[in-house]
């Protein structure tokens, strides 16, 4: 991130270091962890005051300087590279250093902003915050409104009898909203398994000071800070189950990109599906007509492609490639301290952000505005020799082996073969019918 445009720098020596220690990629820690740093450092100062650590009117400087960086106003006084100081020191110092300016004279970047802290537990601990702050605020929502979607969906299509398809071969019958039931069960699952996360995620190793000891700060500071972000944001902020545990090890993060993963793999196969069902429009499947968006080609005039379940897939590929890059970070923390915190955060909040809009496209400029193909879905019903499995309680399923290859060389249909073994009409209405094929059990 070049520093050159900004005008008023509020940061310190410290800060102007690290910029030159790590001209790696340009890309600064993300805002929200910038954020929560701010935050942070509001609530320390007003707790350290009220626990008679502070002078008040010291503390409530900083506590304003903090607010407004939590508010992103100061968001280009954060220049330092993602890729730095695996603690995120760095930053953290940074922000102390932005917020003693701020608040003006008399305030020191370490002994003021920084009381009761130390950068192994604060930069964590707005790492974790957060993520939970995203994935509550942005992520969940957006899947809440795919879900929502292919649920409506599913509706509108409950009648619409179709193949269905296995190993990419003819299958027996199933409706269309079936199939969009199901897409909709994996986001609804989706969302389970991020909330099922999120607790752990909400417990920050805040307290622990440098290795986990709680050293130099005072027995009530982390709790109190605790309840008062939880108060301010309505999440659910907590105690680590182990202080050693939560300075060592990033599980939560992992976890929680863990989660992201199987929604990313969800995704994948749900846009897949749709393109696939309705790729053509003449020498594909051709079952769902999607909305058009674009021209599709420079070249061929009329063409229309699936770009957003395009985007969708390439949005799940870098999610799962974050997920690894995370997953590695995790399994390198050593003894009292992980030091690949900057890039886990990264990752996961790019992967939540990914997500979340990914998810919002795919429901309004995809699923919104998706129509069944009905005759073409009824037509490869009807064709489906798989169909045939209805028959083995009639006519056995050897003899409906030979009528499948027998259809399948010669044209004919399964009704007409079934026919000539001297199957009754009244039988055949009943087992052939594919609506009730597709729903065996009403």
């Amino acid at each position: 991130m070049s520093t050159d445009n900004v005008a008023d720098k509020l940061w310190g020596g410290e800060t102007d270091k690290a910029i030159g220690n790590f001209p790696v990629s340009g890309e600064p820690i993300p805002p929200a962890v910038s954020h929560w740093l701010g935050r942070i450092k509001a609530a320390a100062a007003r707790v350290n005051a009220d626990l008679g650590l502070l002078e008040r009117e010291k503390a409530e400087r900083i506590a304003a300087a903090g607010d407004r960086v939590a508010a992103g106003e100061f968001d280009d006084q954060f220049p330092i590279d993602v890729f730095q100081t695996g603690s995120g020191t760095s930053s953290n110092m940074n922000a102390n250093e932005v917020i003693a300016s701020l608040a003006g004279e008399g305030v020191h970047p370490n002994d003021d902003v920084n009381m009761g802290q130390s950068s192994n537990d604060v930069f964590p601990s707005a790492v974790h915050c957060a993520a939970l702050g995203e994935l509550a605020h942005d992520l969940l929502p957006a899947l809440e409104r795919v879900a929502a979607s292919l649920e409506r969906k599913a509706h509108e299509f409950d009648d619409v009898v179709k193949a269905g398809r296995t190993h990419w071969m003819d299958a027996v019958p199933v409706t269309l909203g079936q199939e969009f039931a199901g897409y909709a069960a994996q986001v609804r699952q989706g969302i389970a398994r991020v909330e099922d996360a999120m607790p752990r995620l909400g417990q920050i190793p805040l307290g622990g000071t440098a290795t986990g000891t709680g050293l130099n700060t005072h027995p009530e500071f982390a709790a109190r800070v605790r309840e008062y972000l939880s108060r301010e944001t309505n999440l659910t902020i907590s105690a680590p189950a182990d202080h050693f545990e939560a300075q060592a090890a990033r599980d939560g993060l992992v976890e929680a990109s863990g989660a992201l993963k199987v929604v990313a793999v969800s995704l994948t196969k749900i846009a897949n599906d749709l393109r696939f069902l309705g790729s053509g429009p003449r020498a594909g499947l051709g079952e769902l007509f999607l909305p058009e968006l674009q021209k599709g080609s420079s070249i061929m005039p009329g063409k229309v492609n699936p770009v957003i379940p395009e985007v969708v897939t390439q949005v799940s590929a870098q999610v799962i490639g974050n997920d690894a890059a995370i997953t590695i970070g995790g399994m390198n923390g050593h003894f009292e301290l992980n030091v690949y915190i900057p890039l886990m955060a990264r990752n996961l909040l790019q992967s939540i952000a990914l997500l979340a809009s990914a998810s919002r496209l795919l429901a309004e400029k995809c699923v919104d505005g998706i129509e069944a193909n009905r005759e073409q879905c009824e037509r490869y019903a009807e064709l489906t020799l798989s169909a045939a499995t209805a028959l083995n309680p009639v006519i056995g399923y050897d003899k409906a082996s030979e009528l499948v290859k027998e259809a399948a060389a010669t044209g004919r249909s399964l009704r007409e073969l079934a026919r000539e073994l001297g199957v009754e009409e009244s039988v055949l209405d009943e087992a052939l019918d594919y609506h009730a094929m597709a729903k065996p059990h009403g």
